[in-house]
């Protein structure tokens, strides 16, 4: 799998995402993400910007990672 890494969030990753024909994907939990930027001393208001604007804004061409923004059960 080619897809790129986004760095210091592998515990993040909740799977791979696939589509017909095209490159399997990492899949992240935004919320996952968030927890671990706050853990790293950002209030959830600037990880959230620094997610938006560093993460999910983003395009890094066809191996760029999926995003899941998870629903409650």
């Amino acid at each position: 799998m080619d897809s790129i890494k986004a760095d210091g969030l592998d515990r993040a990753v909740i799977g791979v995402a696939r589509r017909s024909g095209q490159p399997e994907l990492l899949a992240y939990s935004v919320s996952k993400c968030l927890k671990i930027l706050m853990e790293d001393g950002a209030s959830y208001e600037e990880a959230l910007r620094y997610f938006e604007s560093n993460l999910a804004g983003a395009w890094v061409g066809e191996e760029t990672p999926v995003w899941v923004y998870e629903t409650p059960e």
